[in-house]
């Protein structure tokens, strides 16, 4: 495995993990509500901005996915897709970067 992909794959649980920390901090303190925790992401300006930022990169992510997975034929790399909306733009575009870097056979 390359340098490259290593970094990919390191960003990717990275990104998986560090996010989640924050979240499960949060849930335990102020409650187990999705609802609660969209509520917290528009208590001001700047947070809505940062939501709204993230939403789009991940919606781009997603269009990007789907033209090359049609393209190169690359089913697997599909899973950036619910890693990006499940967990964040942090995990799924290194992962989605990993899957697309692998030596072709």
């Amino acid at each position: 495995m390359s340098v490259l992909r290593m970094i990919y794959l390191a960003l990717a649980v990275w990104g998986a993990i560090h996010p989640m920390y924050y979240f499960i901090q949060w849930f335990q303190t102020e409650g187990w509500s999705i609802m609660n925790m969209v509520d917290a992401w528009h208590a001001n300006a700047a947070s809505s901005g940062l939501v709204w930022d993230l939403t789009i990169a991940a919606i781009t992510l997603t269009i990007w996915i789907l033209a090359e997975v049609f393209t190169r034929r690359n089913w697997g790399a599909l899973i950036a897709i619910p890693a990006t909306f499940c967990i964040g733009v942090s995990c799924g575009l290194p992962l989605y970067l990993f899957l697309r870097s692998r030596p072709v056979v």
